[in-house]
């Protein structure tokens, strides 16, 4: 079990649930440091850290203020997905509770049949992929801290070195993974820290936005 926990960057402090009495919390909570995921909702998706989780509800990180809504779905790299209602949100914290009871045990060991994979992020942008003087039209797909996913008409080579350039966004220096007819891998010579993405992430789907706990300016 103890090993099945460091998986997927999840290290669980304990194995014994925090009692409801200590905290006032309806079930007891067990605590979870480092489990990347991303929040869904109408508004889009949001890179987050669970820190703890009962069979009622989570805690999470968050790096920017979510987009007013009451229901999102939580989803981890494994691909398991849970409905939540966002219950409070307080700068860089937030409590959601689950729709249905979650599967604690399974939420620990988060099994999976695929390889580590980072947090994906799906969006739909407008952006330009640069080779030499040449800029092309794209849509940027989806996002990660290593690469993206983005539709091009302009033929590319694999192993190509590219830029690509959206607003929020900058421009980032890439080769081509793969090629899929005008859908191109791309993969970052620079990889994105998990907090800066985050709030790239959420500037691209809902405008400007701050980091989470930053203190609004003295007027």
């Amino acid at each position: 079990m103890r090993e099945a926990m460091r998986r997927d960057g999840l290290i669980a402090q304990a194995a014994t649930p925090v009692m409801p009495g200590a905290d006032q919390r309806e079930s007891p909570r067990f605590a979870l440091l480092m489990r990347a995921a991303k929040l869904a909702c109408k508004q889009g998706e949001f890179m987050c850290v669970v820190r703890d989780a009962s069979h009622s509800g989570v805690n999470i990180k968050l790096f920017h203020p979510l987009p007013e809504t009451e229901y999102l779905t939580l989803e981890f790299p494994n691909g398991d997905r849970h409905q939540l209602e966002l219950v409070w949100q307080e700068g860089d914290r937030a409590g959601l509770r689950f729709a249905q009871a979650a599967d604690i045990e399974r939420l620990l060991e988060g099994p999976t049949r695929f390889a580590k994979r980072p947090i994906r992020v799906n969006l739909d942008i407008s952006a330009q992929l640069l080779a030499g003087a040449t800029a092309s039209p794209a849509r940027v797909l989806d996002l990660s801290q290593q690469g993206a996913k983005v539709i091009c008409d302009t033929r590319h080579a694999l192993g190509q070195r590219v830029r690509l350039a959206a607003r929020d966004l900058g421009e980032i220096n890439a080769k081509v993974r793969w090629r899929r007819d005008n859908a191109y891998g791309l993969v970052f010579e620079d990889t994105f820290q998990f907090a800066d993405l985050a709030v790239i992430v959420a500037a691209l789907q809902v405008g400007d936005v701050k980091r989470a706990g930053t203190p609004a300016p003295r007027r």
